[in-house]
């Protein structure tokens, strides 16, 4: 693809080409930015929208992004059935929650676009026994390969196209301005468009003008039910795979789809084949997907968004650059709603980061639950979750300044509690700070100054290099206490030679400790696999040992996709099904199904996880008014942390 020949990580005095006016069709929205679709799983069981759902995307209305785009919503259940807590359309039953989103976003002087689907063909989640899955053509299933998807007939291809039609209807109707037609990451309109899955000899398969007809005969279907309504579409420039689409084809569809009536071209990367492209999280870094939008801006008259990790930064340097016209933030929206006008009102450094975790919002569609977030625990809770002033001022003391401690201080504060923070270390962020050492987690580290930047305006008081014991005195004065103590590493002290000169804590790295050329990193969790990662990438060379039969066995799929790519590319060895029995001045001895081996080592890393700091906790046991959160109850991720300490500050 296009290379990028700007510098996207430039500090930014300003960001008026990101704030200044842009057009869609006959749509004029107030800024650049665009909530680019993400399904919420907050609907009815009959895919309706509901109240939850409404105030979700109001909220970022509110916040000013220039254009809110909604998640999928099925225009027929004729084929497939979409998965509960997704949307439909396919009904008249529909347009009453159409008018509700539609009329909550424009009292807050917003606009919405509405993504219509066709289904996801080869990619639909649950094979129903009762009606097979279909396809342009005989292909597998994605994840039940053994099943054959069944191809469309072209009566049956006419009918989802008058279904699309149907369904633009509705949303007019309802008030809706303007439509995006889901295209990408290999749904069936994608199955389609990609020769890879069409094989078809009829009039919709073997040329890529055939191959384009269904996108056009939906988009010309959707341009005659609702009149002047923009319309979108997002196409997967790279699939990502081999024999998936590239830039070379994908520039022609764009083409054929702009010359058929197209508004806006959305560009991305990936497939389900390729799926961290589809959900990028944090090791593919930052703009990692740039190079569709540019590509795709070579051959357009009409305007392109980009997506894919996008700051905003990078966000003002594409639009500069003229290699975008409008930036298509989806999880960044979701952390901080409020980004846009933070951004106009000159607070760029009130924009709370997304960390590109997945964990609660992609990771929550995964297992079909409504979609949350691991730094901002109010999304999808709007309504429940308002912080307001208290009646009832409290001294409230947060022992430990991890992510639920800070969380808990700032949101205590901002409800009018008096807050003291007491943290034993001489920095801001527990395990956070030091664990988010490499470049690829970044805005995890953001997030330790977000807060301090946060809580410096609070009635918060923070006391570092300060331990609080039981007896400590500063507890006598408190009406409720907060313990965030978080954990402590395990090393097990059966391995002889754990604690010679060799043996580095995985925490001590990240914290500066040097190491040698050769490095065992002992655990394979999600900690030791990231600092292999970070190892190999500065010139180490670095062997993985791990007791279980994978690496980073507990990470979301998605995300574990990427990172095992990484460490096969850096040449990370791993030893899956290997315990750690001995260390001495040479190596580190392993034991596994072949036997005992010895592993050559400057450096030997520990990584075999982490048990809860429980000694305040138990110390204070059956004190009123104390609350234990974190890790320090049972180690766990972030966002855990932080909601666990939003919740309890929420209720003093």
């Amino acid at each position: 693809m296009t290379a990028v020949p700007v510098d996207l990580q430039a500090p930014r005095a300003s960001f008026d080409r990101t704030l200044s006016p842009g057009r869609i069709g006959s749509l004029e929205l107030p800024n650049r930015i665009v909530l680019a679709p993400m399904g919420t799983e907050m609907g009815t069981h009959e895919g309706l929208f509901t109240e939850r759902e409404i105030a979700y995307y109001t909220a970022r209305a509110a916040g000013g992004a220039g254009l809110v785009m909604t998640g999928i919503s099925a225009v027929s259940q004729d084929f497939e059935h979409i998965n509960p807590g997704l949307c439909r359309v396919d009904t008249d039953e529909s347009i009453a929650g159409l008018t509700a989103l539609a009329a909550s976003i424009h009292a807050v002087g917003g606009l919405v676009s509405l993504q219509l689907t066709a289904g996801l063909g080869r990619n639909i989640n649950v094979v129903d026994p009762n009606l097979a899955p279909i396809s342009a053509s005989d292909n597998p299933h994605f994840s039940q390969p053994d099943v054959t998807c069944r191809p469309l007939e072209i009566d049956e291809i006419a009918l989802i196209v008058r279904r699309h039609g149907e369904a633009a209807a509705r949303a007019a109707a309802a008030g809706i301005d303007a439509i995006d037609i889901h295209g990408h990451t290999g749904y069936l309109v994608d199955q389609f468009l990609s020769p890879v899955w069409n094989r078809r000899e009829d009039q919709y398969g073997g040329s890529v003008e055939n191959r384009c007809r269904f996108a056009v005969e939906i988009l010309q279907a959707i341009k005659a039910a609702a009149p002047g309504l923009p319309v979108s579409f997002r196409l997967s420039v790279d699939h990502r795979f081999p024999g998936g689409r590239t830039a070379d084809e994908s520039r022609q569809i764009a083409v054929i789809l702009q010359d058929a009536g197209l508004d806006l071209m959305i560009a991305d990367d990936g497939s389900y084949e390729a799926m961290d492209y589809v959900f990028p999280p944090y090791y593919l870094g930052d703009a990692c997907m740039v190079g569709a939008a540019a590509t795709l801006k070579e051959v357009l008259d009409i305007p392109v968004m980009a997506v894919g990790n996008l700051t905003p930064e990078n966000g003002e340097a594409l639009l500069e650059a003229g290699q975008a016209d409008f930036v298509g933030v989806g999880r960044g929206l979701i952390a901080d709603p409020d980004m846009p006008r933070k951004l106009a009102e000159g607070r760029r450094g009130d924009v709370r980061p997304c960390i590109r975790c997945n964990s609660m919002c992609v990771g929550n569609a995964f297992f079909a639950l409504p979609l949350g977030c691991a730094v901002n625990p109010q999304v999808g809770m709007e309504l429940e979750r308002a912080i307001t002033p208290t009646d009832a001022p409290r001294h409230v003391v947060v022992v430990g300044a991890g992510p639920g401690g800070l969380e808990a201080a700032r949101v205590a504060g901002l409800r009018g509690h008096t807050v003291d923070v007491y943290e034993k270390s001489d920095v801001l962020g527990g395990v956070l700070w030091p664990a988010a050492t490499p470049e690829f987690k970044k805005e995890l580290r953001a997030m330790v100054g977000w807060w301090e930047r946060q809580i410096a305006d609070l009635p918060v008081t923070v006391h570092l290099g300060h331990e609080i014991t039981a007896d400590s005195p500063e507890l006598d004065a408190a009406d409720a206490i907060v313990v965030a103590t978080g954990s402590v590493p395990i090393v097990p002290a059966s391995i002889p030679g754990i604690d010679g000169p060799t043996v580095v804590g995985v925490l001590d790295f990240h914290q500066g400790t040097p190491v040698g050329r050769r490095v065992v990193v002992a655990g394979g969790g999600l900690s030791g696999a990231d600092a292999a990662l970070e190892l190999a990438q500065e010139g180490h060379e670095v062997t993985l040992v791990e007791m279980a039969d994978e690496i980073a066995r507990d990470m979301l799929l998605i995300n574990r996709i990427t990172l095992l790519r990484q460490l096969a590319e850096h040449g990370v060895t791993s030893l899956t099904g290997h315990a750690v029995s001995a260390v001495d001045a040479h190596g580190v001895r392993v034991s596994g199904p072949d036997g005992e081996r010895t592993i050559e080592a400057d450096t030997v890393v520990t990584a075999f996880g982490v048990r809860p700091a429980v000694a305040l906790v138990e110390a204070l046991a059956g004190r009123a008014d104390v609350h234990a959160i974190g890790d320090c109850v049972k180690p766990a991720k972030v966002g855990e942390a932080i909601n666990a300490g939003f919740t309890v500050a929420l209720a003093l």
